[in-house]
């Protein structure tokens, strides 16, 4: 298969004015400047369009996509806890199936091909990844706060059931909740793994305090469910990740919206991706995020959506785009092509997949989407930065899932 459009968008390397992609099976086998593409007889022409990878979505709650619009803005973190929480206590396995793939279909309607989801369901998930072409990086969910449960046991079923299922398209790991969701044992356990861990860390002022200062309405909420406290009051929730463990290379960071130069120093000492998701940031009302300290230390800094329970808008779609135009608003002075990686290189390599998704390069998976776009080539990242809504078509595998008037002409 050989894609002609009038410019694509690698962003491994600078955008080509008439570039080609050249596709065999599954992946990408050419890409380059349309003079240069040979055998061009049966090319597909896609016509006024940007041809560039699908975007990678390093954090999503997929199963939470109904419940968009629906809690108010809260005035603290831990009003929030209590209200996710009593809206998933009417959530059956149909609702749950339901939410999930509405999320799916959105994500892949926005141009997200690969997708980094917290996995609460494991014995839903099966059904769940065979209904979707989603690339699925699936991190499952560990919440073990008892003295009395047994945290290794609870990390060696989740392994071995990862040992024994694997999504059409990518890869499972471990996603022991928060600090203030596990016990120290439980971390040292999914350390010990190896496996790729996705960790919720230094979301909430409640939670930093918790951590800092054994104190606060997180504490005391945690401590009145029967957690032990014994671990909170001696420092960041990046040094209690630290010294249990699971604060190392292969471990994405969820939010980090509160952080100190040592929180930072540690993240890129120990090679931690994080992943900032700006309109829940906004949500929140968080402190300014600390992006320039970030990305001076060296941390690979991604993107991702959340989940729609932390949107003001009833209307809100799980669009990378969305949050690419507002992590540009935060930070304006912002280089275009360093905001555009995070939503490509920059989670692919965050979630395993260098060099396979979130960039078109030789051998890469022949995940493509198309924006249409009528501009010149020297605007084409901010032509992507500005675009809102769907993508016009999206292909996984070399196969168009979501296709264009030119592609399904093709098909």
């Amino acid at each position: 298969m050989l894609l002609r459009a009038r410019i694509v968008v690698p962003v491994s390397q600078p955008p080509i004015a008439d570039g080609f992609v050249r596709v065999n099976g599954y992946r990408i086998t050419a890409v380059g400047k349309w003079t240069e593409a040979e055998n061009k007889s049966e090319a597909e022409d896609l016509g006024e369009v940007i041809l560039m990878p699908g975007l990678v979505n390093a954090h999503c709650h997929l199963d939470y996509t109904d419940f968009v619009g629906a809690i108010p803005a809260p005035r603290s973190f831990t009003e929030w806890i209590n209200a996710i929480v009593d809206l998933k206590a009417d959530v059956d396995d149909a609702a749950h199936r339901e939410s999930w793939l509405h999320g799916a279909a959105q994500c892949l309607r926005h141009g997200t091909t690969t997708l980094g989801n917290i996995e609460t369901r494991p014995d839903l998930l099966p059904e769940l990844w065979a209904a979707t072409p989603l690339r699925m990086i699936s991190f499952l969910e560990l919440i073990v706060i008892r003295a009395n449960s047994d945290a290794a046991q609870a990390v060696a079923d989740l392994a071995d059931w990862i040992a024994s299922h694997k999504p059409p398209r990518g890869h499972a790991g471990l996603s022991p909740h928060a600090p203030y969701t596990t016990k120290p044992d439980l971390l040292k356990a999914c350390a010990a793994t190896g496996l790729p861990l996705a960790m919720h860390l230094a979301e909430s002022v409640e939670e930093d305090e918790m951590f800092r200062q054994g104190a606060g309405a997180l504490y005391e909420r945690l401590a009145a469910a029967g957690r032990e406290m014994a671990d909170c009051g001696s420092g960041s929730p990046i040094e209690h990740a630290k010294r249990h463990g699971v604060l190392r290379e292969g471990t994405l960071a969820i939010h980090g919206n509160y952080l100190d130069d040592d929180d930072i120093r540690l993240l890129a000492e120990n090679q931690v991706s994080l992943v900032h998701c700006p309109r829940s940031h906004a949500y929140f009302g968080h402190a300014p995020f600390r992006a320039e300290a970030l990305r001076a230390a060296g941390v690979n800094l991604c993107l991702g959506t959340d989940s729609l329970a932390t949107m003001r808008d009833g209307d809100a779609k799980l669009s990378l785009f969305d949050e690419l135009r507002a992590h540009r608003e935060a930070f304006p002075d912002l280089e275009l092509e360093t905001l555009l990686q995070c939503v490509t290189i920059n989670p692919a390599r965050a979630l395993g997949m260098a060099g396979q998704t979130g960039e078109l390069t030789e051998a890469a998976f022949a995940d493509l989407i198309t924006l249409p776009f009528s501009g010149p080539v020297g605007n084409a990242i901010e032509g992507i930065i500005n675009h809102n809504g769907p993508a016009q078509a999206v292909m996984l595998d070399g196969q168009w899932e979501v296709p264009s008037a030119s592609s399904a002409a093709h098909a």
